[in-house]
């Protein structure tokens, strides 16, 4: 059993793939077998009160694998909430807000070009682009406000 935040949990379905991990031993397998209909308030350790939901995982491993993690060891519980195949996604560190939507700064000819972007979904590593750029776009990561439309540009480091 998880207790997750229940901003994170609204997004939980039953049967997820789980992989637990950060406890000392191996990742483990799992799935998502129950996500409680009530949360309750928990106060974490800087002292903030956050809303709980309990998540009962059944693990996929065979009992070696697991038979050694014991009741309240401090885990880290991955749960996927939504993947597909052939997906555009650009880092979350290239989009900016230009107006009411979502922008990056794409790569034509050594200049940033500001291009609107619609995207789906996103963590806090990748967004998926549903329209907007094509595959092999290359796009501005953390642009500065000195980059603007038209700024000439240059690729630092391995793509």
């Amino acid at each position: 059993m998880a207790d997750l935040l229940s901003t994170d949990a609204v997004q939980i379905k039953v049967g997820a793939p789980v992989r637990i991990d950060g406890w000392g031993g191996q990742p483990i397998k799992g799935k998502v077998v129950r996500v409680d209909p009530a949360g309750f308030l928990k106060v974490s350790a800087l002292g903030i009160e956050e809303q709980r939901v309990r998540v009962t995982v059944d693990f996929n491993d065979p009992p070696q694998a697991w038979s050694q993690l014991g009741h309240d060891y401090r885990v880290v519980v991955h749960v996927t909430t939504w993947s597909a195949q052939d997906v555009l996604t650009v880092p979350v560190s290239a989009l900016f807000r230009k107006g009411d939507q979502w922008a990056v700064f794409a790569d034509e000819n050594g200049r940033a070009r500001a291009k609107p972007v619609e995207i789906g979904h996103r963590n806090n590593r990748f967004a998926e682009v549903v329209s907007g750029l094509t595959a092999g776009n290359r796009v501005v990561v953390y642009p500065s406000d000195r980059i603007a439309d038209g700024s000439r540009i240059a690729q630092r480091g391995a793509p």
